[in-house]
């Protein structure tokens, strides 16, 4: 049984923070809020999320960019910055 390594971007987790932040949300706040994008998320993976403990799903990046009002690309790709005011 092997384990690899998820990769991911470097950045990631920073982003997710500054979105979060940026929507004034806590944790468990915005855990609420991507429910309502379908995505039924605990509180501690948020926290995992910008850890970088866990990966998030594609679902969950698409339901940050809704809240965020961006597109995912901006999200993912390190070579991209937030918008303005992030």
């Amino acid at each position: 049984m092997g384990t690899s390594k998820v990769e991911r971007p470097e950045r990631l987790a920073k982003k997710l923070l500054q979105i979060r932040m940026k929507l004034g949300l806590s944790q468990t706040e915005m855990a609420n809020a991507l429910e309502k994008y379908g995505v039924k998320m605990l509180r501690s993976y948020i926290g995992a999320y910008e850890l970088k403990i866990r990966v998030p799903s594609s679902l969950v990046l698409l339901a940050y960019a809704k809240l965020a009002n961006i597109s995912t690309d901006v999200i993912i790709d390190d070579e991209r910055d937030l918008p303005k005011g992030f």
